[in-house]
């Protein structure tokens, strides 16, 4: 998805030859949530100048009450006008970033901590970090009287399988029509393993791009979906006993040369660069798990069985481990992490993987060997010896590592990492004082 880039009077001849009547203010809380301030072009002058304000004191992980005036600066490259909402005229959606009432750009706004950690990566001299993201999700029935959501699947179809069994085939393609019409370049659509599981891939953007193109996506698929009187969900894994939702991440580093993982001279095709990266990926992979895999629901995604993986090493050729490598080379070498899952903040979780990337490479980190068997079938004394570490099994866990992790920390910022601690810390609070049903099964009559 190539961004074009508009000037102010591209943007208000745009909106007034498509007769556009309200614009979409977006921007993402700490949580990932897409969050929107909707005003009618009226404002469209004041927007562009910079002088739209809102209450920040609202938005989870922003501010108190005291200091919640803040600013929207639109990003126009995101100027996008969504193909629906014709009836009152067309709506327009603009991504912005926050700024403090002061004029100064907010740290606790997840986009500017990304452009952070971006500029970081420039003064290493790269110019580019690629993110091709592969977002699962589920769709399922909504109740026709309440218009609620059930955990009723619409099919019973597998992987890549078809309609009459596929029946979110028709909406899946009205997905892909609509996505194409807001200028998304799709590279595949398919069922996937699961029931009711589908995947539509997009082309890999720059990190800041791709992530505004993974939050649209978010709500081009809810939107189209209620018209099919289904209900989409990137919850990680809405049923048991089959497989979750995961949104593998595909990078690739730039620099003035081209792709900064690519060395046709080695054996693997990988440059040492690369391997760095992987290095600083595969260090700190139990910290970044409470980023990248951010909700309760996650962990019950990272167990064996359902080609989730749970293991911290890496691979050019099975699919168990952690980190993949792709077989493309040349400009498509990439690295591919299997970990991460939909329902992750995705500002934060590819500014956690890039500062991991990023440690790996400043300090030289050589990762382990590649683990070319199906880590799932080895005992612990065997995954030992291959020094395969877990990934953590919950996020009370994941939260430790994360505490212990400097580097992680600072892919934050102080203001987004206590933020995050303290929201994160009270919901795994609220889990440990439920008593699920699978209890009373187990255990109120054998005690």
């Amino acid at each position: 998805m190539v961004k074009p880039s508009y000037t102010k009077d591209d943007i208000r001849k745009i909106a007034k030859d498509e007769n556009v009547k309200f614009l979409r203010l977006m921007f993402t809380d700490l949580y990932g949530v897409i969050k929107n301030v909707e005003v009618p072009i009226s404002q469209l002058d004041k927007l562009l100048d910079n002088k739209l304000m809102f209450d920040g004191s609202s938005i989870d992980g922003f501010v108190r009450i005291e200091e919640s005036d803040m600013w929207l600066y639109p990003d126009l490259s995101t100027w996008m006008i969504f193909p629906w909402g014709n009836e009152h005229g067309k709506v327009a959606r603009i991504i912005c970033e926050v700024y403090n009432a002061d004029r100064t750009p907010f740290v606790g706004d997840p986009r500017n901590n990304l452009i952070r950690v971006l500029s970081e990566m420039r003064k290493l001299g790269f110019t580019e970090f690629n993110i091709g993201p592969e977002p699962e999700f589920f769709l399922f029935k909504l109740d026709p009287q309440t218009g609620k959501p059930t955990t009723d699947l619409n099919d019973k179809g597998s992987y890549f399988d078809l309609a009459p069994v596929d029946l979110g085939e028709n909406c899946r393609r009205d997905i892909v029509l609509e996505l194409e019409n807001m200028g998304f370049d799709v590279e595949a659509s398919h069922h996937e393993v699961a029931p009711g599981q589908h995947e539509i891939d997009f082309k890999y953007a720059d990190a800041l791009h791709a992530c505004d193109n993974i939050q649209t996506f978010k709500l081009v698929v809810k939107t189209v979906a209620r018209k099919h009187g289904l209900h989409a969900t990137f919850m990680p894994k809405p049923l048991d006993r089959i497989n979750g939702s995961g949104m593998h991440i595909n990078m690739s580093l730039f620099d003035k040369n081209g792709n900064a993982f690519f060395d046709e001279n080695d054996n693997m095709e990988l440059s040492e660069k690369a391997r760095y990266f992987l290095g600083g990926l595969l260090k700190h992979a139990r910290s970044f798990t409470a980023i990248t895999n951010p909700t309760v629901n996650s962990y019950k995604r990272l167990v064996p069985g359902y080609e989730a993986p749970v293991y911290v090493a890496w691979s050019g050729r099975n699919r168990s481990p952690l980190v993949r490598v792709p077989i493309a080379r040349g400009l498509s070498t990439r690295l591919e992490l299997r970990s991460v899952d939909p329902s992750a903040n995705p500002y934060l979780a590819i500014a956690s993987i890039l500062e991991a990337g990023l440690d790996g490479l400043r300090n030289k980190i050589e990762p382990p060997k590649p683990v070319d068997r199906n880590i799932y079938v080895m005992d612990k004394e065997e995954r030992e010896s291959n020094g395969i570490t877990d990934l953590p099994s919950t996020l009370h866990n994941a939260l430790k590592a994360l505490e212990k992790d400097d580097v992680i920390a600072k892919s934050m910022g102080p203001h987004l990492y206590q933020s995050f601690l303290e929201g994160k810390r009270l919901e795994w609070e609220a889990y440990r004082q439920e008593v699920s049903q699978w209890e009373r099964d187990q255990y109120l009559e054998l005690y």
